[in-house]
């Protein structure tokens, strides 16, 4: 029961802090670089640029809030922007991305998964065991002026 409530912790925080956030691509086929750009969480504390990183698909923090760079740094990480939080992160069959989430805060790395939901949200999903211990958000996609204000907010 103790781990269960750890590894229910644990998920809460990474889907929170780091997400689980690269978009997925249409089943038919469709262009992976759909899911490239600026992604806020729904706290919106994080922002990750998903990109093209070699043979897989990243996701590397753009922006922090105040209060993500804080928690960071009492878990031993200096700072979040630059860090590649999502890593491995590949077109499945069904299409989605799967790939690793590293939580910064808790110094884990979980199983994470995404889907397009329309063209400015994906549904973000994370699991400590498998698929099994779940738990998703939806993310929105920043653009133009937004993206801009974001980057420089404090």
């Amino acid at each position: 029961m103790r781990f269960l409530k750890l590894a229910l912790a644990a998920l809460t925080v990474a889907l929170g802090m780091a997400a689980v956030s690269a978009p997925a691509y249409a089943a038919d086929g469709g262009d992976i670089s759909r899911s490239y750009g600026v992604w806020r969480n729904p706290k919106n504390s994080v922002h990750l640029e998903i990109k093209d990183c070699g043979a897989s698909t990243c996701g590397v923090v753009v922006w922090a809030s105040a209060k993500a760079e804080a928690d960071a740094r009492k878990s031993g990480t200096d700072t979040l922007i630059g860090k590649q939080l999502l890593r491995d992160f590949e077109a499945q069959r069904d299409g989605s991305l799967k790939g690793r989430v590293w939580v910064p805060t808790l110094k884990v790395t979980l199983v994470g998964s995404a889907d397009i939901v329309d063209t400015r949200t994906m549904r973000a999903k994370g699991c400590v065991l498998g698929n099994f211990l779940c738990k998703s958000q939806l993310w929105t996609r920043l653009e133009g002026p937004s993206l801009l204000a974001s980057r420089a907010a404090p």
